[in-house]
């Protein structure tokens, strides 16, 4: 503490002077306000209540305003605030629903003067208006808001927000009538003191519950809030609807937001869970906070400036127990610490990188490489004079670095995006016409990687040598599946380690597939193994080509001695049983003998040997029958890690679903959520929302399959008394009316229902689009012009 910096402000010939300094107070707190002239604040939990004086250098205790033999809930207080006109004047929100009031004045121990029980549930929040001495208002987890005059016993006002709770109400600085209040369901209303029945404004401010809000001091129209989605928000409420000016996007949900006095653009806040800091932002520059304080070991539950007038001083209690006063001077400053340089990349590839101006500038004598067709671009952040702190004048240096238009175009991925097919049909099918999309908009790579995922995993024995050679090209070679081979080359998979042998022959355009009756050919030397009743060289498949192409034989020394080769027992099951004159050979001696058959076939056949030999049939189910079906996916999986890594996660993702459960076990949950991500957002920012949407619908990863059900909630006013309806029926609670009543047919719509935004009258969607196909005016008869877009 001997560090810290001591600091004296002059407020209007008061002086306020203080240094970083803290005390233990005997429970957490739950709520903490200060007095008008800054020199004493009441802090206030579920076991403490008490009142400190705030000295130069130490907090003195003054008051214990928890008096009474007996303990009783009324003390246990989840909000407390010091009227700014009266000093002796304090409220307290109490957890049994009750608001009391402190009268400092009193002679006696107990200081307690009024208790208001209206309230069902725990009052969340009292405030006093700022320039009316007896008009006190509270939001209770009741859901109603309560205006009291301190001069009479009982409410004067009850403001119904239709919601589970009221988290914060808040009287406007500058207007007299109105004060803004937040609740559960994600809304924030403005109400007028005079008109209980019906607030004047409501907007959804936040993506689940509002738990604070605040006035701007200077400004009129200016009100931040904050809520559970991590965000703190400020309106602009002198415009029709509320416009949201500024974002501030912090790392946990926001509990309290207070506006820095003097300082327009800036606010503080604090969480109410994870994080025990306290941070003051700039809305100006959201992404990191302009000073933070680290000093408290638990959640912060209470931030108030210690004067209207000072930006200096901030007072803080926390669930540690701690009562802080901490010096603006004294906070660190996360940009310090931040990393001062960015990188971006634009929709069309063109690149920014923000750097130090040091850093850019000793690097401005660079010569541009040969071919470089960048366009640096540099500029830098205007300094304000007006600005009180040193760190807000940093200044960074922005380079631009411009692609070719035509290279950075990506209207193939906007045409890829729509034509895809994703589901619907077979695996083949998609896939074939995935690889004709890519094949159409010159993406070769990615139309043959699509051909190829068909042959792996359709059934090979419906495809067909069309299929097979699909995009490879007009003068590309045939796939060679089974042209023909030596017993010598079979794989090691079937008994030997050798490898298929593609023929020698010249290349043709059709595939060779081998049927299922393959005939069993001696070669033209009619040479046999030593050892062995089965010829050296055979041929398997029903082929048409001249001799060097049918028999597998080295051309350049054809009369070399062929090793001794014994054909295992065990090489591959039996299709069906071995006899000794299968009818296939005897059919080919028919055939030589046939006077119908041309010279070379029966000169070919009549090299049969003697001896006979069972014909196995051969086909490419062998392939089918021996590899498992998931055999392929490291393969696959390499080839989708290599795409992403590319930066073309569109085929990622469209791999991913289409294969489904086949692929999706052999990459990481992490990874494949990092995929569909990407890939949502660059269709969003395409602006292909329905395309978004499918892929949401089709994804394989959970946390992506939830991104389309949130937000699904509608609100439906009653049309009669227009309130807000209950989701039990189409009864209204409060006019007992039907509300969901066609203008047409006068019945009550259970389905689809339509309604104009200008008159709110509607009915059944078909009933409204045949009334307005030959009249403009609405059928409720209220003279509206309704229009059907």
């Amino acid at each position: 503490m001997e560090k810290m910096a001591r600091v004296t402000t002059a407020l209007g010939g008061n002086a306020l002077t203080g240094r970083t300094m803290f005390c233990h107070l005997d429970a957490p707190a739950n709520a903490i306000s200060v007095c008008r002239d800054a020199a004493q604040v009441v802090v206030a939990g579920r076991n403490i209540f008490k009142i400190y004086s705030i000295e130069e250098d130490q907090f003195v205790e003054k008051l214990n305003l928890r008096v009474g033999r007996k303990p009783s809930l009324n003390f246990s207080c989840a909000d407390v605030v010091w009227h700014q006109m009266d000093e002796n004047l304090l409220a307290t929100a109490a957890t049994n629903g009750v608001v009391v009031t402190w009268n400092l004045g009193k002679p006696s121990r107990n200081k307690q003067d009024q208790l208001f029980t209206e309230h069902k549930r725990t009052v969340n929040k009292v405030c006093f208006h700022p320039t009316e001495v007896y008009m006190l208002l509270s939001g209770s987890q009741d859901g109603y808001m309560k205006c009291f005059d301190l001069r009479k016993k009982d409410s004067v006002s009850t403001f119904s927000g239709q919601s589970e709770s009221v988290r914060d109400v808040q009287f406007s600085i500058r207007d007299y009538f109105t004060f803004a209040a937040t609740f559960e369901n994600g809304n924030v209303q403005l109400w007028d003191i005079r008109r209980p029945d019906r607030y004047e404004r409501m907007f959804t401010a936040h993506n689940g519950p509002v738990f604070c809000c605040d006035w701007h001091p200077e400004d009129r129209g200016w009100l931040a809030t904050g809520g559970r989605d991590k965000m703190v928000k400020v309106w602009d409420m002198n415009t029709t609807r509320a416009k949201e000016i500024y974002c501030v996007q912090t790392i946990a949900s926001v509990a309290r937001v207070k506006w820095r006095p003097e300082c327009k653009h800036h606010i503080a806040t604090c969480s109410m869970m994870v994080d025990h800091n306290i941070y003051v932002w700039d809305v100006r520059r959201p992404f990191i906070p302009s000073a933070m304080f680290e000093e408290h070991k638990d959640v912060t539950t209470g931030i108030v400036w210690r004067h209207l007038h000072d930006p200096y001083f901030l007072l803080s209690g926390s669930k540690d127990s701690t009562l802080y006063q901490h010096i603006f001077k004294d906070a660190s400053q996360p940009i310090d610490r931040a990393n001062p340089e960015g990188l971006c990349y634009s929709l069309y590839g063109d690149l920014a990188f923000a750097a130090k101006e040091s850093l850019i500038s000793s690097d401005s004598n660079r010569k541009p490489y040969i071919g470089d067709r960048r366009h640096p671009i540099f500029f830098k952040r205007k300094l304000d004079p007006t600005e009180q702190f040193e760190y807000i004048s940093s200044s960074s240096a922005l380079s631009v670095f411009e692609t070719d238009v035509e290279s950075g175009s990506m209207d193939w991925f906007v045409h890829t995006a729509k034509q895809y097919a994703l589901a619907g049909r077979p695996l083949a099918e998609l896939c074939d016409h995935n690889a004709k999309v890519a094949k159409g908009l010159d993406r070769n790579q990615v139309a043959q990687t699509w051909t190829m995922l068909r042959i792996i995993y359709s059934s090979l024995g419906t495809v067909s040598s069309t299929n097979l050679n699909h995009s490879m090209g007009k003068g590309s070679a045939a796939l060679p599946l089974m042209n023909s081979f030596n017993l010598k080359d079979i794989p090691s998979g079937l008994g030997s380690e050798s490898r298929l042998d593609r023929s020698k022959g010249e290349s043709r355009t059709e595939n060779i597939l081998m049927d299922s009756s393959s005939t069993l050919i001696n070669n033209e030397d009619n040479e046999e193994t030593e050892g062995s009743d089965v010829p050296a060289d055979y041929l398997l498949g029903d082929v048409e080509a001249d001799e060097d192409d049918l028999y597998m034989m080295d051309h350049e020394n054809p009369h070399a001695e062929e090793q001794e080769y014994s054909l295992p027992q065990e090489a591959f099951p039996l299709r069906h049983e071995i006899v000794d004159n299968p009818s296939a050979l005897d059919h080919l001696q028919d055939k030589a003998d046939s006077p119908h058959v041309s010279g070379n076939e029966a000169e070919t056949v009549s090299l049969t040997p003697v001896e006979s030999f069972s014909l196995i049939s051969i086909s490419h189910s062998l392939y089918e029958n021996r590899l498992p079906s998931d055999f392929f996916n490291p393969i696959v999986r390499d080839t989708l890690l290599f795409y992403a890594e590319q930066g073309d996660v569109q085929t990622a993702v469209s791999v991913l679903i289409v294969l489904g459960d086949r692929i999706r076990k052999e990459i990481d949950e992490q990874t494949q959520e990092h995929w569909y991500t990407s890939y949502i957002d660059l269709l969003q920012r395409f602006q292909l929302w329905n395309i978004s949407n499918e892929v949401i619908k089709l994804s394989t990863c959970r946390a992506i399959n939830c991104l389309n059900q949130a937000s699904t909630t509608l609100h439906v006013n009653c049309s009669n008394c227009k309130r807000p309806m209950s989701n039990r029926g189409w009864i209204c609670d409060r006019c007992r009316q039907c509300a969901s009543m066609c203008a047409v047919c006068h019945h009550v719509v259970k389905g689809l229902f339509v309604w104009c935004q200008g008159c709110s009258h509607g009915g059944h969607l078909q009933h409204i689009m045949k009334w307005l196909e030959t009249s403009s005016h609405c059928p409720a008869g209220c003279g509206h012009l309704c229009e059907y877009t």
